[in-house]
Parts: C-alpha cells; sequence; structure tokens
C-alpha cells in the first residue's frame, strides 16, 4: 500500500557519496531543518560510520522537535541496495558489503526504519507525486556524473535483488566505431566533459559548458553532446521495447539542460522506434528533494508495517 502525505511525519536521511542529507518531512510533505552535511568516510567501519552519523543527528532533531513530530526514520543510500532485507549489498565509492542498515538502524534509534536505494526512492518519489505521477510502466533515469534508474512495470517498482536500474552499465554502441560501450561513457554527464576534453584539450567546467559551446555551433562540441544523446535514446528504446516503457523521467544534474537535452532527446528516440508507443520524455519534477521525499514514503510504508504486524 503506498502512502500519501497525510501521515504521520517522518525523518529522512538521503546519503550520497559526498554529502548527505537529513530533514524532517511533515505530514503534508514539507521538509523542516533540513541538514547537509559531509558523508562520513571510514574505509575500516564505512557502514557503521554512516549509523554513527544518523544516530548523533537523530538525536539532535529528537531534541529541536516535540515527541511524536517524527513516528519512523527513512534511510537511503547508493550502490547495490536489497530494500526488502534492508542491506546494502555493495558500495564502489563508500567502501561496504552485505551491511544489514536497517536492522542495526532499529536497534540504534529504536523507532521503524525504512531502507533503500538512492535513485529507486527518488523515482519513487516521482512516481507517486512527480513528473511519472499519471504512469504506470514508466523510467526515472538520473544522469549526473554517473547514470543510474528507477524501472516501474504496471505500478511497481522492478527490484530483482537490488541489481535492477544499472543502465549505466547496459552496453551502447561505441561512437567511435569500436564495438559496444557502457551508456555511462558516453551519455553521463561526467563522460560529456571528458570526451570533450579529450577530443580537443581544452578543459570545461563540466557538461554545462560544452552544452554552451554546443548552442554557438562548435563543431567538437556539437559532436559530444549528439553522440550523448544517441546513447541515451538508444537505451531508452531498449527499454520501451523490452519493457513497453511509457514514460521516461529525465532526473540529475544534466536535466538541467532542459529541452536543450529534451527536445533532440525525443526525436533520436522517435527515429529510433519502428511500431512502439513513443514514450513521454520529460524532466524531473521535484529535484533535489526527490531523494528525501522518497526517503520518507518508504519510511511511512514501513511504519504501517509495523503496525499491521
Amino acid at each position: 500500500m503506498a502512502l500519501g502525505f497525510a501521515d504521520a511525519g517522518v525523518l529522512a536521511f538521503d546519503v550520497g557519496g559526498t554529502d548527505m542529507k537529513s530533514g524532517v518531512v511533515t505530514a503534508d510533505g514539507t521538509v523542516l531543518a533540513l541538514q547537509r552535511h559531509k558523508t562520513p568516510l571510514d574505509p575500516q567501519r564505512p557502514g557503521e560510520a554512516i549509523l554513527e552519523r544518523i544516530e548523533q543527528l537523530y538525536g539532535e532533531y529528537s531534541h529541536q522537535f516535540p515527541a511524536g513530530t517524527f513516528e519512523a526514520v527513512g534511510i537511503t543510500v547508493p550502490g547495490l541496495v536489497d530494500e526488502v532485507h534492508g542491506v546494502g549489498i555493495y558500495s564502489a565509492n563508500l567502501g561496504w558489503r552485505d551491511f544489514p542498515f536497517r536492522d542495526l538502524a532499529e536497534q540504534r534509534l529504536g523507532i521503524p526504519v525504512a531502507f533503500g536505494h538512492d535513485v529507486a526512492s527518488a523515482g519513487s518519489a516521482e512516481m507517486e507525486l512527480g513528473a511519472a505521477r499519471e504512469f504506470q510502466d514508466a523510467m526515472v533515469m538520473v544522469v549526473g556524473t554517473g547514470i543510474a534508474a528507477a524501472i516501474f512495470t504496471s505500478g511497481r517498482p522492478v527490484t530483482a535483488g537490488g541489481f535492477a536500474g544499472e543502465i549505466g552499465h547496459a552496453m551502447v554502441p561505441d561512437p567511435d566505431g569500436q564495438g559496444s560501450v557502457i551508456l555511462e561513457s558516453v551519455g553521463s554527464a561526467g563522460a560529456i566533459a571528458k570526451r570533450y576534453r579529450r577530443i580537443t584539450g581544452t578543459e570545461v567546467d563540466g557538461a554545462r559548458e560544452v552544452l554552451e559551446r554546443a548552442m554557438t555551433g562548435e563543431p567538437e562540441a556539437l559532436k559530444v553532446w549528439n553522440q550523448a544523446v544517441e546513447a541515451l535514446a538508444f537505451s531508452i528504446c531498449q527499454c520501451v521495447s523490452i519493457l513497453g516503457t511509457e514514460a521516461v523521467v529525465i532526473g540529475g544534474g544534466l536535466s538541467a539542460a532542459g529541452e536543450a537535452l529534451l527536445e533532440p532527446l525525443r526525436s533520436a528516440v522517435d527515429d529510433a522506434l519502428d511500431f512502439q508507443r513513443r514514450p513521454v520524455i520529460r524532466a524531473a519534477a521535484l529535484g533535489q528533494d526527490a531523494g528525501m521525499l522518497g526517503s520518507a514514503l518508504k519510511a511511512r510504508a514501513r511504519l504501517l508495517e509495523v503496525k499491521l504486524s
């Protein structure tokens, strides 16, 4: 059962590879006392370091707000995640393997804790509250330094025990004609800047500057940008053909390009598809709050699960 924001307030944590955000999400979806901190890094105790910081912040929020303001906690992290069992399977950047986040967090905090994947949680928020809310078969693709996706069929998330959604590592044609490469190496914001530097020898301030140069007609920038769009379109068409995806929501840093990305992406997808229905392609609606709101939704679902058990 999906819960909306007519229920209890919760405390949400959105842990990233560099920063972690926290805040109280009220019954109407308002985020209070939003904080951003550096993600604690401890190669020897990576999971424990995260939980220790969460426990500390939980104590601070508990003193700041009256009792009953929040009745559950939501935690989302990057990497491979088993949401059913509350386990962080693997994080390449932060270092844990098979770490039982949910159980240990509930022991430390003493209230129900929901645990999930950061992109999957952001995707759930876009499905319930944002740009994909009128669709049942959708993909929320986060395109930033890397690429990952949350995939939904018949309104249900495709999880595969935490291994689904790694679309950034799906193979696409190599634009240099050397067989196949992973999508992330061509279509991500990080790849756009890196490929431009390699081709021109010119340093740029990320994909944004490459786009600015492309819009002036610079051939090298246009080439890199168009190759990124074609790679993204290729993967979208694969999902449309295999899963019947009817909507694609683009989030992450590259979505800031707006129609400069979306219009050519729609055109490339339309040209590549044959009899398949053309998916709606639009920008994410919830922006930087998507992960927090998704974490809150999962916390409410966990609270209901505990109350009904």
